[in-house]
């Protein structure tokens, strides 16, 4: 049979043998509990009967019956009812002192050809279409009549099944319908039976239909089939099928179908298949005259078996995964190693490594079969990558193997597993004989010298490690010394790591001085002076102290290897020797770094004579005389600039806020012509203007500062004063107010808000009346005037 996608069966064939009877037995039907079976037969017999009880009924008429059917509960006493189907259908009660009371709930329709009996619902086909009965209001409910009269009804018979007790699958001819019973609202009732049908699916099949039964919410239909053969060209019997289709409101999608091989099939007709199903059990049984086929629902075992005949493995061992509580046969560690095995038949190494890592798990005997196989049909590069490094880890000689492999073939392979892999999982030191071995042959690689320095640093031999990195100009270099420390093994290759990157050097010398003192890299630095410098340089931008002792050797390096910081170096440096300083920049004729000097030494005149003899440029001579404001400094200026007419400009253009301009006009000789002086003088005048222009704006500014405070303070002073039981006299500290408020008090309230009585005050002896805070005074915070004096 066919995979299905979703709903698959197997079958079984078992042949029976045929057993003789004097007449045809037309149909055999159980009740819910398969206690009681009803039978009907060719020559009018019925009977019904317990299989288990000495219960039994036995009726005779005088056609043939070609239908029985019995109560789903005929276990029951109170559900004793069967009916019988051949001209009329017939239903039989028990009634008093176990009687059978027939009665007829249809007839003249033809031949009554299907029941089905569920619940309170029975549903019978004639001629002439469906019918369903309400066996509690005794109502028929429904007549669905045939689609397709052109068919022989005895040919082509009715296939009746009750998916649940509401729900009606009808097949007839090509034609699939799906009832559904409703109760029908009380509105609406009148004269109606208060249930009605309505058709909720209805489709045609490409074939026949010999049976039907539900499956979940899907259909199993047996189909007859023809096709015209291509032999012969003529119209004949198939093999039937077994279809399995998802109903849709119009349509239906076919899921799966079987061609089903019975003996005889080429004789048979629509009429000869029947189809029963096990509601129970899901089972399906498919009857021809010859042969009982017997289906059920496939479970994931079954669909796991395709699958791997299939070869589609990924499949298979997906599907044992999400069924993994409930299939029995298989184990997902099987199915998962047949998988690997068929990759690598295949070719694809990669593919059957990487699976190695879900399907091997923790289990280190099969990782390490695995990669004993990998190693056989030499791939294990494939396999490297997917190895366990933690939980579980594989026996040291596994990673070794796989190690030499890569080091016999690819250094830089070699060099990524041991970068990847954790030291611990091999024998460190086999691995690095190996290579020390291989660079004997070829000792200037650079792969292999530094693969051997990660080896070294995993060994804990860092100083062999730090050698190598050294050598190579590894960036590493840095890490590794401050990963482990390695201060104590760098003191004397210092140089070294200057050379290879002086700018990460200097910042981790300078971040652990605490380990290489100062003193010790300068020394080590001693006979390359450039280098020395690039340190004190950096030294001295961090902390302009702790060199202090270099700073005079530091005046030669700058003016060696960095001018441009020699100048900001002397302004910053507090420890520098200025005559040495200015020894060496006089030497190196250096003339703005010695002005520099002879400023601060507070030789001003010898710097700005350098600066207008050496330098000729008047504005930086301004300049340097306006950050001294020395008169005398301007004087000399004047006198140097008094016959050389640019710098009388210069003069002009920058001198009237800081000298008096008349004192230089009135040096300059008569006739002596002067670049652009128009514009100088009047720039002068506006200089002057503006300053005038500025003394009154704030002149302006003060006054109305200064009555706006005033118009405060007078209406600060108006305000009266609270005076209670509360406050003291500031000299005798006795209450101010009088216990007795009869009597006659005198008290003083200065602006300050301390308080007096009358007679504590001193004297005056002063002419003015006006009297002041002793306190105040005395605390030299002004004196504060009297502002009230209360008497009563």
């Amino acid at each position: 049979m066919a995979e299905a996608a979703e709903k698959e069966t197997r079958s079984n064939e078992e042949s029976t043998d045929e057993s003789e009877s004097p007449v045809k037995i037309n149909q055999i039907s159980l009740d819910e509990s398969g206690e009681h079976m009803g039978v009907c037969s060719e020559d009018g017999k019925v009977q019904v009967f317990g299989l288990y009880s000495a219960e039994e009924f036995h009726e005779t008429f005088d056609c043939p019956i070609k239908i029985v059917a019995v109560h789903p509960h005929f276990v029951r006493s109170h559900f004793k009812q069967f009916v019988t189907g051949g001209k009329k259908l017939l239903l039989y009660e028990r009634g008093w002192m176990n009687r059978w009371k027939p009665s007829v709930l249809h007839e003249g329709e033809g031949n009554i050809r299907n029941v089905k009996w569920r619940g309170h619902l029975i549903a019978w086909a004639n001629n002439m279409g469906v019918k369903i009965l309400d066996m509690i209001s005794k109502q028929r409910i429904t007549n669905v009549p045939r689609d397709d009269i052109s068919l022989r009804p005895d040919m082509y018979p009715c296939s009746l099944c009750w998916k649940d007790n509401l729900t009606l699958i009808i097949g007839w001819g090509n034609s699939v319908k799906i009832c559904s019973v409703k109760e029908r609202h009380a509105s609406e009732m009148r004269d109606l039976p208060n249930r009605y049908v309505e058709i909720v699916f209805q489709f045609d099949t490409e074939f026949y239909i010999s049976g039907l039964a539900p499956l979940c919410d899907q259909l199993v239909i047996l189909s007859y089939v023809k096709e015209i053969s291509e032999k012969t060209e003529v119209e004949c019997c198939a093999r039937p099928r077994l279809d399995i289709v998802q109903p849709l409101p119009e349509s239906c999608e076919e899921i799966s179908s079987d061609a089903l091989t019975v003996r005889g099939f080429q004789e048979n007709e629509c009429r000869d298949y029947h189809l029963e199903y096990s509601e129970g059990e899901s089972l399906f049984y498919i009857i021809s005259p010859r042969d009982v086929v017997v289906a059920k629902e496939r479970d994931q075992d079954d669909h796991i078996d395709w699958l791997l005949e299939k070869k589609k493995y990924e499949e298979a061992l997906m599907a044992a995964e999400i069924s993994q509580k409930t299939i029995k046969k298989h184990k997902i560690l099987d199915i998962g190693l047949a998988y690997i095995n068929h990759l690598v038949e295949k070719g694809e190494h990669d593919l059957a490594a990487r699976k190695c890592q879900k399907i091997l798990g923790k289990n280190t005997e099969l990782w390490e079969f695995e990669v004993y196989k990998f190693k056989e049909i030499g791939q294990l590069k494939a396999i490297s990558r997917y190895l366990p490094r933690r939980d579980p880890v594989l026996k040291p000689l596994i990673y070794e193997m796989v190690l030499h492999e890569f080091l016999e073939s690819d250094y830089e392979g070699f060099a990524t597993l041991i970068k990847e892999w954790p030291g611990d999982l091999y024998n460190n030191t086999i691995i690095v004989q190996a290579v020390v071995d291989h660079l004997k042959k070829d000792p200037q690689n650079r792969t292999l010298l530094r693969t051997l320095a990660e080896l070294y640093t995993y060994d804990q031999r860092y100083g062999r490690a730090l050698e190598i990195y050294l050598t190579l100009r590894h960036k590493d270099v840095f890490q590794l010394i401050h990963k482990h420390n390695l201060f104590s093994s760098i003191k004397d290759k210092i140089v070294l790591l200057m050379d290879f990157d002086s700018e990460k050097a200097v910042d981790m010398l300078l971040d652990n001085e605490d380990k290489i003192s100062i003193d010790r890299v300068v020394e080590e630095l001693e006979n390359r002076p450039e280098l020395q410098h690039v340190y004190l340089h950096k030294l001295f931008k961090r902390d302009h102290h702790k060199g202090q002792r270099y700073h005079e050797k530091q005046i030669s390096l700058y003016a060696e290897y960095d001018r441009p910081n020699l100048l900001p170096f002397l302004r910053d440096s507090t420890h520098c020797p200025l005559e040495k300083a200015l020894e060496i920049c006089q030497q190196r004729n250096f003339v703005e770094e010695t002005v520099y000097l002879l400023s601060r030494m507070g030789n001003s005149r010898s710097a700005l004579k350098m600066i207008m003899e050496e330098l000729q440029d008047v504005d930086k001579a301004i300049e340097f005389a306006k950050e001294q404001d020395d008169g005398e400094l301007w004087e000399d200026l004047i006198l140097y600039s008094i016959d050389k007419p640019p710098f009388i400009t210069g003069l002009l253009n920058n001198i009237g806020t800081h000298v008096d301009p008349i004192l230089l006009i009135h040096r300059i000789k008569e006739g002596m012509e002067i670049p652009n002086l128009r514009d100088s003088l009047v720039k002068i005048l506006q200089d002057y203007n503006l300053q005038i222009l500025l003394r009154e704006g704030c002149k302006k500014i003060l006054v109305a500062d200064s009555l706006s405070l005033l118009k405060k303070m007078h209406r600060t002073q108006m305000k009266g004063v609270l005076v209670d039981e509360e406050n003291i006299c500031e000299s005798c500290l006795s209450p101010i107010l009088p216990s007795d408020a009869s009597k006659s008090f005198n008290v003083v309230v200065f602006h300050c808000r301390h308080m007096f009585h009358k007679e504590c005050l001193p004297v005056s002896n002063t002419v003015s009346s006006v009297q002041f805070c002793n306190i105040c005074s005395a605390k030299h915070r002004g004196p504060g005037s009297a502002i009230l004096e209360m008497k009563k």
